[in-house]
């Protein structure tokens, strides 16, 4: 699966940046339940059917529909640069199977680089 472009982006109120893209493939229940190894998924039933979000505190939450090929994603906004690529990775990685191993070390990075330039 892999992102092919933001269709929209803004600023929002809350000091996250969003960021609207296409995929190449429709979203799955699949690709939440792969999510769940970094971060935490939830099923917002009250949003209708097959209505996810994903959060990564300090990173970034995708939200999205199985079944639709755009995926809503919030950036923290001082984190943003860090955590892009990560998001790429994420997507283009998917598939049933995959070995998360080489990813969670890249995630480890990234986290280590977060803590430091938040202070935590």
């Amino acid at each position: 699966m892999r992102l092919q472009g933001s269709i929209q982006h803004k600023a929002c109120a809350d000091g996250s940046y969003m960021k609207e893209y296409q995929i190449d493939e429709p979203l799955s229940k699949e690709f939440f339940e792969y999510l769940k190894y970094f971060g935490r998924v939830t099923a917002l039933e009250e949003m209708g059917d097959g209505y996810y979000n994903f959060e990564k505190p300090n990173w970034f939450s995708i939200k999205g529909f199985a079944g639709d090929q755009t995926v809503e994603v919030r950036f923290k906004r001082e984190t943003m640069e860090i955590t892009t690529d990560f998001l790429y990775l994420l997507f283009s990685s998917f598939k049933e199977g995959a070995d998360i191993a080489p990813l969670k070390e890249k995630e480890k990075f990234r986290q280590k680089r977060i803590a430091e330039l938040l202070g935590i």
